[in-house]
């Protein structure tokens, strides 16, 4: 049995690349699963299939740009599962894609209102709850690109700028009450966003091979380890995927 067995978890962002491959990972490691994203349809597909081989899941709308309705998601999940033993703050989005003395204003701000407030979002509604129980974990995705500026990606680097000093500063607050609070940075991985980027053309990135990118499911192994004690030395800092001997860690190639 595994030290997750029978706790809860939220995962943002679950309607398809490394969130959907956390909910299936957790899922098969005991935990109740509440999807989150605003494709309920593709939300309801995976908690389905999670049901089907003997686990616990729902689904939910939301779009973590909205206070209103990450507090109302978070509460529900809570009451359906008694707790929140873990929340994975992993919805974002890349584009728009574009050099900043050409991007839109309104799309910029809507992209970083996701990435970045969406983390706070998550945080603000769920360290209360966990402080109160007296124990908890969240895991922030974080990225390469909050330490290095990337050509196109100006709103994408600031946020999980802003995402990585969020997962400092809520280490540092909630720490002490019991809540662990940890990023994740995955490297580059092989889901939807990575075709939206080499379609893009722009920066190195867009260059690489399909196949130098990772599956989903390493960074939701990574994830699934991050919630566990043994992950303890990480809190308030970025798990990086990439370092070699934290995927030996992991049993990864």
């Amino acid at each position: 049995m595994s030290e997750l067995t029978g706790k809860s978890v939220l995962i943002t962002g679950a309607s398809r690349g490394i969130g959907a491959a956390a909910a299936a990972e957790l899922a098969a490691r005991g935990m109740r699963v509440a999807l989150v994203a605003r494709d309920h349809a593709a939300c309801e597909a995976g908690a389905e299939a999670i049901r089907a081989a003997g686990g616990e899941a729902i689904a939910l709308s939301c779009d973590v740009a909205s206070w209103t309705e990450v507090s109302v998601v978070v509460s529900a999940v809570r009451d359906a599962f008694g707790g929140l033993d873990a929340l994975i703050n992993n919805a974002g989005v890349i584009e728009p894609i574009s050099r900043l003395a050409d991007s839109d204003p309104e799309a910029w701000t809507r992209a970083f209102s996701i990435n970045a407030l969406g983390v706070y979002h998550g945080l603000r509604a769920a360290l209360p709850i966990m402080e109160a129980q007296g124990a908890g974990v969240i895991v922030n995705i974080s990225s390469g690109a909050a330490y290095n500026p990337l050509e196109g990606w100006s709103q994408y680097c600031s946020a999980k700028a802003a995402a990585l000093m969020l997962t400092r500063a809520a280490h540092a607050e909630s720490g002490p009450k019991g809540v662990r609070v940890v990023g994740l940075s995955p490297g580059t991985v092989a889901t939807d966003m990575q075709r939206v980027i080499g379609a893009s053309g722009v920066n190195p990135v867009s260059k690489m091979s399909w196949d130098d990118h990772i599956p989903a499911d390493w960074p939701a192994k990574a994830i699934a380890f991050l919630c566990t004690e043994a992950a303890r030395e990480f809190d308030g800092s970025d798990f990086q995927l990439r370092d070699p001997e934290n995927r030996t860690r992991l049993g990864l190639g």
